[in-house]
């Protein structure tokens, strides 16, 4: 259960770093709401996998489902470059989370 709430927050995590970015400092109220909220769920997700997984591990995980997901997105959607290196860059992320998973 600790992994599904770990991977749901890592996931909450690219919202609220997303929603930051379009909150234009905290300007914009919608996507200041947004940040709020998910920020908040996203770290009480992440205060409850750490009850059962290790600190490193579970920070780790969460900051690298975060930081991928936001990065795709932004590329998804236009607002950074999309080129090989990156992609690579973000496998290399993906493959860490992987590996920290299987050796927990």
């Amino acid at each position: 259960m600790a992994w599904i709430v770990l991977i749901i927050s890592g996931v909450l995590e690219a919202v609220w770093a997303t929603a930051l970015g379009k909150s234009e400092g905290l300007q914009r109220l919608t996507p200041t709401v947004v940040f709020f909220v998910a920020l908040t769920a996203s770290m009480a997700g992440l205060a409850y996998a750490m009850r059962d997984l290790p600190t490193g591990t579970a920070y780790a995980v969460w900051v690298g489902i975060g930081a991928t997901i936001t990065v795709v997105y932004a590329m998804a959607t236009g607002a950074e470059a999309v080129s090989v290196l990156r992609i690579l860059c973000i496998g290399a992320i993906v493959a860490g989370v992987i590996g920290l998973k299987l050796v927990s």
